[in-house]
């Protein structure tokens, strides 16, 4: 495909309430369609909870559920769920096809300020998904903060990040996702939660879609539920970084 519609769903979370969650994303997803691709914030079914992954639904269940609304939209959708596994639990960005096929991703980078660090374990690998022609990284909150991490090798055309970003660092939330996009000449998405958390933190949202130039294409009001939609172009991205090829100039790495 030559374009891609992506849809973000910037919604409140119900504290370590998996049920009522889902319930409320049913909802909403009942009015999205013609998408390819639908996210859904950072741990949308219980918040960012460090005891999460003893207190969430269980991975099968979110994923049949995941499995039923990708059937429905015929799009890909996902975001991240705590899941417990023999090496500890992780926050892991689930998403699943139309077909049935999921993939996932466990988040690098722990945030450490809210000791995440002492109740999941890291995970050690990137994942990029080959999705209707387009190559998508998906990623979740702190990783934004890391670009070695994200770094583009030519192997993708979309960064996704989905967060429980905090309304005090909103800024950097927004001046990180547009450095993502131009400094990685991507399409860069970032889907972000808002309301309060059980630990009284507030979320303004702030989700966006940007091109690969670090313009803004769709962005959700701050402090609303919203639906933000865009359609990307992959002759345009592939038109832009042929015609500034700053890619050639990266700096070689081992990480």
């Amino acid at each position: 495909m030559s374009t891609l519609t992506i849809t973000l769903l910037q919604q409140p979370l119900v504290w370590l309430d998996g049920p009522a969650n889902l319930s409320h994303f049913d909802a909403e997803l009942e009015t999205v369609r013609g998408s390819d691709l639908i996210v859904l914030p950072e741990m949308f079914t219980t918040g960012f909870a460090m005891n999460a992954a003893g207190k969430g639904l269980s991975k099968s269940v979110v994923e049949t559920w995941l499995q039923e609304w990708a059937k429905e939209t015929n799009a890909l959708i996902g975001g991240s769920i705590a899941v417990s596994t023999p090496k500890g639990a992780v926050n892991r960005f689930v998403l699943v096809s139309p077909l049935g096929d999921v993939y996932h991703y466990d988040k690098r980078h722990l945030f450490r300020m809210a000791n995440e660090h002492h109740h999941f374990e890291a995970g050690q690998g990137r994942l990029i998904i080959e999705w209707r022609g387009w190559w998508i990284l998906p990623q979740i909150c702190y990783d934004l903060r890391f670009p070695v991490w994200s770094r583009n090798r030519q192997d993708y055309d979309l960064a996704l990040y989905v967060a429980n970003w905090p309304a005090p660092r909103a800024h950097h939330w927004r001046t990180l996702l547009a450095a993502r996009a131009i400094e990685n000449q991507a399409y860069v998405a970032g889907c972000n939660r808002v309301g309060a958390d059980g630990n009284d933190h507030s979320y303004q949202g702030d989700s966006q879609i940007i091109n690969p130039l670090g313009e803004i294409v769709a962005r959700a009001p701050e402090n609303q539920s919203a639906h933000i939609s865009a359609e990307l172009s992959l002759e345009a991205l592939q038109s832009y970084r042929e015609a500034f090829p700053a890619w050639h100039d990266a700096d070689r790495f081992t990480l």
